[in-house]
């Protein structure tokens, strides 16, 4: 199930959004550049590393470029290939701006770092001897999918369901599409040994989590949990 388009309209640009999306596209352009033992290198030292975060190891002198705190931060802008940078940028371009919407550009910049932050300490608070980097925004973005399922859940979300050789294009609601998205977080975590399939499930559960829990503190007052969104009919066909 890939989401393309919400039906809910904002009131704001999302200029945060954007911004960071850019910032992660460029970030991930720059490690192309680099040569594969170089790309290695920065992912090591710029990643979250439970082992060296919270575990007490400490990286090489020749990898420490920043304080193992700092990685919380870093490791939100790198990515580990294409497919890894385009399925975080697409869930952020689509339910991104609507949160972006209801709390506006510099609490949303507080409310998306916060989010990423829990999502590398779940990861990580469970395998604190781990020795293996996290990179990714994708824990700050389930984050923002977890503030959308309790704003929108009845907010319309064009999504392509590919069936084999067929597919189908059809208006699911988002409680439908973020919900499976969800319970196939924690089925995996389930099933998936943490050194197999190269995801981190706890960052994605504990950053959903995250998102649920701060947007109450977040969003304006006036703006409900539960909304039906500002949508427009879908055109017919």
């Amino acid at each position: 199930m890939i989401p393309l388009h919400d039906d809910n309209p904002t009131h704001i640009n999302p200029v945060i959004t954007i911004i960071i999306i850019v910032m992660c596209v460029l970030v991930f352009l720059w490690q192309q550049f680099l040569e594969p033992d170089a790309q290695q290198r920065l992912v090591y030292s710029f990643g979250v590393i439970p082992a060296t975060l919270l575990g007490g190891q400490v990286l090489p002198p020749d990898l420490v470029r920043i304080p193992a705190w700092a990685t919380l931060l870093t490791s939100m802008f790198l990515h580990g290939g294409w497919m890894h940078l385009i399925g975080n940028m697409l869930y952020l371009w689509i339910f991104g701006n609507n949160i972006e919407d209801v709390m506006g550009h510099k609490r949303f910049i507080v409310f998306y770092l916060t989010c990423g932050f829990g999502a590398a300490l779940a990861q990580a608070l469970p395998n604190v001897d781990s020795s293996i980097p996290m990179i990714g925004a994708s824990g700050a973005i389930s984050g923002v999918l977890g503030a959308y399922l309790l704003l929108y859940p009845r907010a319309r979300v064009l999504v392509l369901i590919p069936l084999g050789i067929f597919t189908r294009i059809l208006y699911l609601p988002a409680m439908a599409v973020l919900g499976f998205w969800f319970v196939l977080q924690i089925f995996s975590s389930l099933v998936i040994e943490d050194d197999q399939g190269g995801v981190a499930w706890g960052a994605h559960i504990g950053g959903f989590l995250t998102g649920m829990v701060l947007i109450p503190f977040f969003k304006n007052h006036h703006i409900p949990f539960f909304n039906p969104g500002h949508h427009k009919d879908p055109p017919q066909r």
